[in-house]
């Protein structure tokens, strides 16, 4: 997510450089076709973190105010590493699985539509 200045006009230092969280890094998480929630979650966390950690932990922590969520199979969840479609390796890192500073990761749960099926 880098910018590119098309004039000199727009200069300064990166606050949110990889360097400048402590060992963590930014992941972009969203829940496809939930409009309870506007944009993906944006999260610190350990670069030595396990996706398993974070599919069982960390995303249920984010999204199980939804009344979908009690309906969740994380088994059956079709993830995607920004627009591709990809299959976690559960007991490996986040960064194993190619999730570097300020990736975005988005899944979508089949059959699960939102509230009254917003989304459909």
């Amino acid at each position: 997510m880098s910018v590119i200045a098309l004039n000199e006009g727009y200069k300064g230092e990166v606050k949110d450089r990889e360097e400048n969280f402590h060992g963590n890094r930014l992941l972009f998480i969203g829940w496809e076709d939930h409009l309870m929630f506007c944009a993906p979650h944006c999260i610190a966390v350990p670069r030595s973190m396990t996706f398993a950690t974070l599919a069982s932990e960390v995303i249920p922590g984010i999204y199980s105010a939804h009344p979908d969520w009690e309906k969740v199979n994380v088994g059956e969840i079709e993830w995607f590493r920004s627009n591709e479609r990809f299959t976690p390796v559960f007991d490996r890192t986040l960064e194993e699985n190619g999730l570097l500073h300020k990736a975005v990761i988005r899944f979508r749960t089949p059959g699960l539509t939102g509230i009254r099926g917003s989304c459909s």
